[in-house]
């Protein structure tokens, strides 16, 4: 197991090197830079005329005139050593102070919403399964086809009109009024949580729609595996006889694809939050990049994908623990 982790550990580090090379190219891909968004910005209405040598200017005062590889070395040196993800153009104000707590807030939605991804697929699935063929069994799979079908988007949009239609209330945001601006509390918390598991089940819905199915699928055949029969002809307990056998290799799949819900997630975040009023890093990302301010938009693509990286590496060592097949083949 300990080869098997330093393994997955060092693909985990190349894949991150790898990775930022790839966000730093594509913040390099947009044409031109912030020097002319920001002489823009100070001479616009004052009637003063911009030359390309006061634009010339700008770029040196920021460190846009260096070469590509140099200002991407400082870059994810200062990431790596110092936690610096440097200066935020567009608010001339470190990148850390801007991104604040929409990381924090991201982050909280995304594991709020892969708890009910498997809280809610795993056991209903394994139940379907095991009722294959009964009217649970059906109804069910009408719901994860519901689930496929539906937008997360127009979920959202439909659940903010029930509750304005019939409860007199918003569910938007994810604070109420008085918090939004206040210090952090234990009753800005849980006013968080209030408002956490709306976005957070809109976002699982085809998720666990998804997931049901898979989870359903693969329990149905470990179900039929000589080693079940044998064990159930020994007199092994029903419920223990799932769970050690069929349920356990039947997560298999779900587990292998932690990476791909969370990168679905960061997906469909942006437009869910535009639905909901949520502060996260999309909107953030948007705005980075029409203002090309590529610092920020750099520092969120690298914090996001980063997330997915980790999670994937996760999901490897879950699966090694589950499956010794797969750890002793590594």
């Amino acid at each position: 197991m300990a080869r098997f982790v330093l393994e997955r550990l060092l693909g985990m580090v190349l894949t991150l090197f790898l990775v930022s090379i790839m966000v730093y190219f594509i913040m390099e891909l947009p044409p031109g830079d912030y020097a002319d968004r920001f002489a823009f910005r100070k001479y616009s209405g004052t009637g003063v005329t911009v030359t390309e040598a006061m634009i010339e200017e700008i770029r040196r005062d920021l460190g846009l005139d260096r070469p590509a590889y140099l200002r991407y070395f400082d870059w994810i040196s200062g990431i790596v050593l110092r936690g610096d993800f440097g200066m935020a153009y567009s608010f001339l104000t470190p990148v850390t102070n801007v991104l604040g707590d929409k990381v924090w807030l991201t982050l909280g939605l995304l594991f709020a919403t892969l708890l009910i991804t498997y809280a809610v697929s795993i056991p209903i699935g394994i139940y379907a399964a095991v009722r294959r063929g009964s009217a649970a069994d059906y109804g069910l799979t009408v719901f994860s086809y519901l689930g496929l079908a539906l937008p997360n988007f127009l979920l959202a949009l439909i659940m903010l009109y029930c509750a304005n239609r019939w409860f007199g209330a918003s569910v938007g945001g994810l604070f109420s009024p008085q918090f939004e601006n206040a210090p952090w509390s234990l009753a800005k918390v849980w006013d968080l949580v209030k408002h956490l598991w709306l976005p957070a089940f809109v976002l699982a819905w085809s998720a666990v729609a998804y997931q049901l199915q898979t989870v359903r699928a693969t329990m149905s055949d470990e179900l039929n595996k000589l080693s079940v029969v044998a064990a159930r002809a020994r007199g092994v307990p029903e419920t223990r006889l799932l769970v050690k056998y069929p349920a356990r290799l039947a997560i298999n799949p779900v587990v292998s694809t932690i990476g791909f819900d969370v990168n679905r997630i960061f997906s469909e975040l942006p437009i869910v939050a535009a639905v909901l009023g949520l502060t996260e890093l999309g909107d953030l990302l948007l705005k980075a990049y029409l203002d090309l301010d590529m610092n920020v938009a750099g520092a969120i693509l690298l914090m996001l994908t980063t997330i997915i990286v980790v999670m994937n590496f996760v999901s490897d060592l879950l699966l090694g623990w589950l499956d010794p097949r797969i750890r002793m083949g590594a």
